[in-house]
């Protein structure tokens, strides 16, 4: 018997993808809900044993978002129906029970050949990590985690393992409430203009958001991928510890900080920020990617942060030096004293605000973007935004070498002494 499936182009996309753990994060009203419900359906047909199980926070939210649903596309192939223990048996045996979170008792020993968790971010990590993942192993089942983000919790940390791609049984999917076409366009307009910023982009464009606070607006940055015909280039470098990294996204921890080096070009109009390479890196990784950085762009000066990571990144960059025959100076940067807000609010906020911070345009302004609009928050990292606010103090180094012509003559006309 044949089922009349209906899905949206990026309900096709997700459907058809072979990954076994995937991970979709969509914005209200998308069609997240009818996804999970075709798949439960499919999913519950070509089992030849086990369960399905649909998992929302309460029973009670299982029962009012999907009852009815699986009710009306799955009617052609349902044996039968009890509503009383929210239970739909298939033509072929198969059982979709739907179940709340808030009773893992209810969900434990059972095989289960496919599962959907709805709005993961509104339940416990332990009812997947304890009960439910362990339910997939003797079948090698499927699993499909969606919802709409709260912050950055369980679900975002599940998101972004997803997204990083180290596992390949994991794939992570984002959309918005736009990309439901469906869904009339001007009526999500019309819901920006009476919510906050922060409201709207979590709810309707599904962004991973905690709380900020508003330290930096967006209408300051200003844009232009043309580079400005005078001025210098610093570097400055925000290191992060060297773990092992493939260990580390292994295990989730995604507390591990990123090593940033912020490229600027400034002049006397203020600063032109070319690029801010990121990542996380083991030492020798850092110190290569730091002195290509200097090959490519010159600066007048480069600065690093004082401390155990700079003595320990300082040799293995003196190697590549000599064995390069490029050498450059390694300036010392501080903290001056300041905690780390002050300094980067009075490196970086009135710039922004008076319009002398010129971003360049790159696939580092997303991850700039939400650093700078969440900043201060402890549950959202400040590395790029920290080695920006580091170009303030390394251009005022700088400054100290440009003598008047009077000041000093030419020793060395080789050297330039």
């Amino acid at each position: 018997m044949e089922l009349n499936v209906q899905l949206l182009p990026w309900q096709q996309e997700v459907f058809s993808d072979p990954t076994r753990f995937k991970i979709v994060a969509a914005g209200r009203r998308t069609g997240k809900s009818r996804l999970a419900a075709w798949m439960l359906v499919i999913y519950a047909l070509q089992a030849e044993r086990g369960h399905v199980f649909y998992v929302a926070p309460t029973q009670g939210q299982a029962r009012d978002i999907m009852w009815s649903t699986l009710l009306e596309i799955a009617h052609p192939v349902i044996k039968s129906s009890h509503i009383n223990n929210l239970q739909i048996t298939l033509i072929n045996g198969t059982t979709i029970s739907l179940k709340g979170a808030d009773r893992p008792e209810t969900m434990r020993g059972v095989s289960l050949k496919f599962l959907v968790m709805d709005e993961y971010a509104d339940m416990k990590p332990s009812v997947w990590e304890q009960i439910l993942r362990p339910a997939l192993a003797d079948q090698k089942g499927d699993a499909m985690f969606i919802g709409t983000p709260m912050g950055r919790n369980h679900f975002y940390d599940l998101y972004i393992y997803a997204d990083v791609g180290d596992d390949e049984s994991y794939k992570a999917w984002h959309f918005t409430s736009y990309d439901n076409p469906l869904l009339d366009p001007e009526e999500i307009d019309t819901a920006k203009k009476s919510m906050s910023s922060y409201a709207f982009r979590q709810e309707f464009m599904a962004s991973f958001e905690a709380m900020g606070s508003e330290i930096f607006k967006e209408d300051w940055l200003q844009f232009n991928d043309e580079e400005p015909e005078t001025g210098d280039y610093y570097i400055a470098v925000d290191l992060a510890g060297f773990a092992d990294v493939q260990a580390a996204t292994q295990s989730k921890n995604k507390k591990l900080d990123q090593t940033a080096i912020a490229v600027v070009k400034a002049n006397e109009d203020g600063w032109w920020v070319a690029d801010i390479i990121h990542g996380r890196w083991d030492i020798k990784k850092t110190a290569k990617k730091i002195f290509d950085a200097v090959a490519r762009y010159q600066p007048v000066a480069v600065g690093i942060e004082k401390g155990a990571l700079k003595n320990a990144v300082l040799p293995y960059l003196t190697d590549i030096m000599k064995s390069s025959q490029r050498f450059f100076r390694v300036e010392e940067l501080t903290h001056g004293n300041k905690k780390k807000t002050d300094r980067i609010v009075w490196g970086l906020q009135g710039r922004f605000e008076h319009g002398q911070i010129i971003l360049n345009e790159g696939e580092w302004n997303s991850q700039f973007m939400d650093e700078l609009f969440q900043f201060p928050n402890h549950l959202v990292h400040d590395d790029l935004i920290d080695a920006l606010a580091y170009i303030d103090q390394l251009a005022k180094v700088s400054y100290y070498y440009d003598y008047e012509e009077e000041d000093f003559e030419v020793l060395d006309p080789v050297a330039g002494y």
